[in-house]
């Protein structure tokens, strides 16, 4: 699980947490009295893009079924760039439809 900076706007109670496994991507933003939780399947997964600052790096998870993209910033750039692997190395071992048939 990759947390957001507590130094960056939004995050200084309830930092942002960004969870990636294999079957899906879900933010999880906290505040005083609810708690939000989004996700996305790795199968939906359409782009992942990373927007790096002099401290802090945004990320933008953008799905390819029609939902929001899960968008999260306050990271660092190492935790952002391991979250693109975590989710390109999900993504590279899922079955492939001819090798499901077989």
């Amino acid at each position: 699980m990759f947390q957001a900076s507590r130094w960056t706007r939004g995050n200084f109670f309830f930092p942002t947490r960004i969870e990636v496994s294999d079957k899906a991507v879900t933010r999880h933003k906290s505040s005083w009295l609810s708690r939000d939780e989004m996700s996305i399947s790795i199968t939906k997964v359409a782009s992942v893009h990373i927007r790096t600052g002099m401290f802090w790096s945004d990320i933008l998870i953008e799905s390819s079924g029609g939902s929001d993209a899960i968008s999260s910033h306050g990271h660092t750039k190492a935790d952002a760039v391991r979250i693109k692997e975590l989710i390109e190395n999900a993504q590279a071992n899922l079955p492939r439809a001819s090798e499901a048939q077989a």
